[in-house]
């Protein structure tokens, strides 16, 4: 019996993963099943992206972001698929502003089939081709696909001709987990104002924060990344928001605060 093919996208915090997830599902036509590796107790991308033709299992894999550790997660989880290939989601802005490379962000590039390198709107033209001869640098054989908001036609992800049928082995030693996270959930209606401060003042130590916010116009969805931020409109009852940094637990009591007082007098 034939394996069902599975896709592995991959990619460092906010470079815009679950941007893509939803792209493919608006204009993908098959139905579609979605294994998520969150981080912190609050499933936001969950949330985001399910719907009729989706079907979404979280995967246990206590917060490891490698693809050679996830691709051996999978073979054991799912021996029923196949990985049929593995794309890595690349944030030219935070490159361009951090061009320093993490280990892991490192094996993310060069464990990838297709780079896809996001966000070029937000960085000079001539800024892209130098970031595409460091990404090749690190991973030659790699396609590199140039989007802005991950934008493009999702059958180049899917059939990927590649090696990957050999049995992948464990991996041979584990790192300690890069970042902390913590969460903050409030039925009470937000100030807009107020949580506009709020995101324009957040710490440097949080590297990635995305939730839903409620304010009095309705519900809108928060995407922060390393000190660039954005609001979308979207469908909740409630304030749910995720942080992620590094040692972020020394803010968590200044956010949390911070947060509070954002809540809308007639709500106190």
């Amino acid at each position: 019996m034939s394996r069902t093919p599975i896709t592995l996208i991959t990619g460092p915090l906010g470079s815009g993963k679950t941007t893509l997830l939803r792209h493919i599902l608006a204009i993908h036509p098959a139905k579609i099943a979605i294994v998520m590796n969150e981080f912190g107790e609050i499933a936001i991308d969950t949330k985001v992206i399910e719907g009729k033709n989706v079907r979404i299992a979280e995967l246990e894999t206590t917060g490891l972001a490698e693809p050679e550790a996830l691709v051996f997660n999978i073979q054991e989880a799912l021996p029923q698929c196949r990985l049929d290939g593995v794309i890595s989601v690349i944030d030219a802005d935070m490159l361009v502003r951090f061009p320093e490379l993490g280990h892991t962000t490192r094996l993310q590039i060069q464990g990838a089939d297709i780079l896809l390198l996001n966000k070029v709107d937000l960085v000079e033209p001539a800024q892209i081709e130098p970031l595409e001869t460091k990404l090749h640098k690190i991973n030659p054989t790699a396609a590199i696909v140039r989007t802005d908001h991950c934008r493009m036609d999702p059958e180049l992800l899917f059939g990927i001709p590649q090696l990957r049928e050999k049995k992948v082995s464990p991996p041979k030693h584990r790192h300690h987990l890069e970042f902390e996270w913590f969460t903050f959930s409030s039925k009470k209606t937000l100030s807009r104002d107020c949580f506009e401060r709020f995101a324009d003042s957040l710490p440097g130590a949080v590297i990635r924060a995305k939730g839903f916010v409620r304010f009095a116009d309705g519900a809108h969805l928060f995407n922060f990344v390393v000190g660039r931020w954005d609001l979308e409109p979207f469908e909740s009852d409630s304030t749910e928001l995720v942080f992620i940094g590094k040692k972020i637990a020394a803010e968590k009591s200044a956010i949390l605060c911070a947060l509070d007082e954002c809540t809308e007098p007639d709500d106190k």
